[in-house]
């Protein structure tokens, strides 16, 4: 058929209707591409089998969900200057842990971790940052020549060999290489004494060209050289060094320094290299970048302060900021690989206020705050102290409160009740070393009441007489109110008992002739209460979680949806090869099934991701869109697992990953070490591993662990409400025959919780507020 302008047959004007139409159509309505968290690259869209919308009720297709810009930009080829990675809209950063950090600082700088830094940079950019993780520094050497990566934000040693393939920026700091070995090991005072010894040396690092200098130079002293894969565990090099006596490992001085500051199973030797720089890498020909990443550095970078007693002058000359306290649950620790605390916190946003840096010193638990602060070792101190004049005739003043906390009685279920001050009589307290709780069961005692007063030894800390306390070990204690009821929501052996008197202030504690000081911190205080912040950050660490306080039942049904979100699981599950009941169970237990849900710290929508972990899963937050938060939380599951030994058994795994998806992995790995130690199963977790987490919350055990303290009971109890929850869609819950994707065939009973659970009905707990 052939169309003239001079006579249009009807049938032409037909063709051409529907042909504009369908162009139209086509214009108004693309298809969008799915992406890939795996490869970054554009995938084609599910097929109708496999995809979730497949099933719905009315059996309509749901619109395609677009997909943000930035996190269509986490996996990418990029090897120009500022100006090419600006575009991208992200920098990323490698380094050998990925977001989270793998060390408690117990006497640093907190804001020099490399996290901090990285993201300051980022924002200082406008940039997202974007964490990449590698297996050994010549990986992430490799990955940022090949363009996978922008900086490599770690402690990277400077040689001449990366010279002559990557630049680096200023020397964030020196160090020299150090011999290290055990409480046995051989003779490590100078290498020629070194005989018939392996030397163990991280991975890919520079350190095996030492130990190879050491083997030409003594070729009679029969060494030889093992690498060993850190993945962030230095733990794991110390352990293998103790398991034969001819072990010697080849460190960076600062990072033996680090180890020793909680292990007493290590000897430090001589050194066995000439001071290096230590510093970020960036690729050739980034110049731009490289200017940009120097200035920034050199302005950030601060020298940690020895112990010193000055004014605010000296304070602010010296650019940081001393911070006194414990290692604990309201005060300071890391959780999720992020540094946590209510002391903490508020330090911090008073050091940034003033342009400072925060360095925190970690007091071990059996010496007095107050001593500390006398010595010169911190410019203020605070961790629950109640504001009394007591402190004065020491040369000491508190700063006006920035909490008020009640004193309250707390003892046993199995017990008599505690409920009026006369119930104490013929009762004994036990109570914490140093802390104003002494003089509070003291007044008591003077004023008539029959009850026996028990201090405890110095490295006995709060949560331990807690533990203790539910164990029905001791009888009772007095505790701030606030710390009471979160450890009774976690302990249900624990009984709040009477209040004894009004709130109590709490203050930080300032040398008396440091009054500029005060005077800044006392302004703070006043000003920062009236935020919302303050609100916030008050309920993450003293009121407990209404979720998690209230206990609801949820009924299993056969034949019935687990969850309104059973097919989006289903497809992450399969993906990952997890079951996806025991991910709906998780689900439940971390939200609800509420996709709105926030964490009073912060954690995001049905699988409460961590923000910086979703990130570093290619998810910038918010996480209230069910799909991908049910991606980002399942990726992050598989990330968590895949850092286990492949030997372990798949079972125990599964517990170790949810107990690591809640508490952080490096708690779990310090509760597998010392679940050797206590002559338990490192690699099973019920009645095993989860026992060493439990004791983590003791000082005599956490001070020795890297990531410190942890309040074990949250991911014992968490592994054990998903364990029982899942163990019952197991029983009453086949795979649904129907799904197109195959699922992995059900678990035995035998692989959950040996705990009973009440048929048909679960009693769960859902979502923990702040350890």
């Amino acid at each position: 058929m052939r169309c003239r302008y001079k006579a249009i047959s009807p049938y032409c004007w037909i063709f051409l209707y529907f042909f504009i139409l369908i162009l139209a159509l086509a214009g108004c309505s693309p298809k969008v591409p799915e992406v890939s968290e795996n490869s970054g690259t554009l995938q084609p869209t599910a097929s109708s089998e496999s995809s979730p919308q497949a099933n719905t009720p009315t059996g309509e297709k749901k619109s395609p969900i677009v997909i943000p810009a930035k996190e269509q930009q986490v996996n990418y080829i990029e090897t120009g200057d500022l100006k090419e990675i600006k575009k991208h809209g992200t920098i990323r950063f490698v380094n050998l842990t990925g977001a989270a950090e793998n060390l408690l600082p117990r006497d640093g700088v907190v804001s020099l971790r490399h996290f901090e830094l990285g993201n300051k940079l980022a924002d200082q950019l406008k940039l997202e940052a974007k964490w990449i993780k590698a297996p050994t520094p010549d990986k992430a050497v490799e990955m940022l020549i090949a363009g996978e990566a922008d900086v490599i934000a770690y402690n990277l040693t400077v040689t001449d060999a990366r010279k002559k393939i990557i630049d680096f920026s200023v020397p964030m700091r020196q160090s020299r290489l150090q011999l290290v070995t055990g409480p046995s090991g051989p003779d490590i005072s100078d290498p020629s004494k070194l005989n018939d010894v392996e030397l163990i040396v991280p991975q890919g690092s520079a350190n095996i060209e030492a130990a190879q200098q050491l083997i030409a130079k003594y070729p009679d002293a029969k060494l030889s050289v093992r690498e060993f894969v850190i993945h962030g565990n230095r733990d794991g090099l110390i352990d293998m060094l103790n398991m034969k006596n001819n072990r010697v490992a080849i460190l960076e001085n600062f990072s033996a320094e680090d180890l020793r500051n909680y292990r007493d199973d290590l000897r430090l030797g001589a050194y066995v290299s000439e001071m290096q720089n230590i510093a970020w890498g960036m690729r050739k020909d980034t110049k731009r970048l490289n200017s940009t990443v120097d200035n920034f550095i050199t302005r950030n970078l601060v020298k940690a302060q020895e112990e010193r007693i000055t004014d605010w002058k000296g304070i602010k000359k010296s650019g940081v900021i001393r911070l006194l306290t414990y290692n604990g649950p309201t005060t300071y620790f890391i959780w999720k690989g992020l540094l946590m605390g209510f002391d903490y916190e508020l330090a911090k946003a008073f050091a940034d206020k003033h342009k400072l840096q925060l360095q925190i010193i970690v007091v071990p638990y059996e010496e007095s705050l107050a001593d500390w602060l006398r010595a010169g070792r911190g410019d203020f101190a605070g961790s629950e102290l109640n504001i009394t004049p007591s402190y004065e005739p020491k040369g000491m003043v508190f700063t006006k409160p920035y909490v008020e906390s009640a004193e309250q009685i707390i003892s046993s279920k199995n017990k008599p009740p505690i409920e009026k001050i006369q119930d104490l009589s013929g009762r004994k307290l036990t109570l914490r070393a140093y802390s104003s709780f002494i003089d509070t069961a003291k007044i008591l005692r003077d004023a008539g009441i029959d009850v026996e007063v028990q201090v405890a030894p110095p490295d006995m800390s709060q949560s331990q007489i807690f533990s203790l306390i539910s164990d029905g070990l001791i009888d009772a204690t007095i505790s701030n109110s606030g710390r009471a009821k979160i450890e009774a929501s976690v302990q249900p052996n624990l009984v709040l008992g009477t209040l004894l008197g009004d709130p109590q202030p709490q203050g930080w504690l300032v040398l008396r002739q440091n009054w500029h000081l005060l005077k800044n911190l006392n302004k703070f205080i006043e000003g920062y209460r009236k935020t919302a912040k303050y609100k916030k950050q008050y309920a993450a660490y003293f009121e407990p979680n209404k979720r998690f306080m209230q206990r609801v039942s949820t009924r299993i049904i056969p034949g019935e949806n687990l969850s309104p979100y059973d097919d989006l699981v289903k497809e992450s599950a399969y993906k990952y090869d997890f079951d996806w009941r025991m991910i709906v169970a998780q689900m439940w237990q971390e939200s609800n099934f509420n996709p709105k849900a926030v964490s009073p710290v912060g954690a995001q929508g049905l699988m409460q991701v961590m923000p910086a972990t979703a990130e570093e899963m290619g998810f910038p937050p918010p996480l209230f869109e069910p799909e991908r938060a049910i991606k980002a939380g399942v990726k992050y599951m598989d990330w968590v697992r895949d850092r286990f030994n492949p030997s372990l058994p798949t079972v125990n795994k599964l517990w170790f990953t949810l107990a690591s998806y809640n508490a952080g992995y490096g708690h779990l790995l310090d509760a597998q070490r010392l679940a050797k130690q206590l002559g338990l199963d490192p690699n099973v977790w019920f009645d095993n591993v989860e026992v060493a987490m439990l004791k983590l919350a003791q000082p005599q055990y956490f001070k020795r662990a890297r990531y410190g303290y942890v309040r074990g009971s949250e991911p014992v109890q968490y592994v054990r409400n998903i364990s029982n929850l899942y163990k019952a869609y197991v029983e009453m819950m086949s795979d649904d025959a129907s799904v197109a994707v195959p699922l992995q065939k059900a678990p035995s009973i035998s692989y959950c919780s040996p705990l009973h659970t009440p048929e048909g009905v679960i009693q769960q707990i859902p979502n923990y507020s702040a350890p």
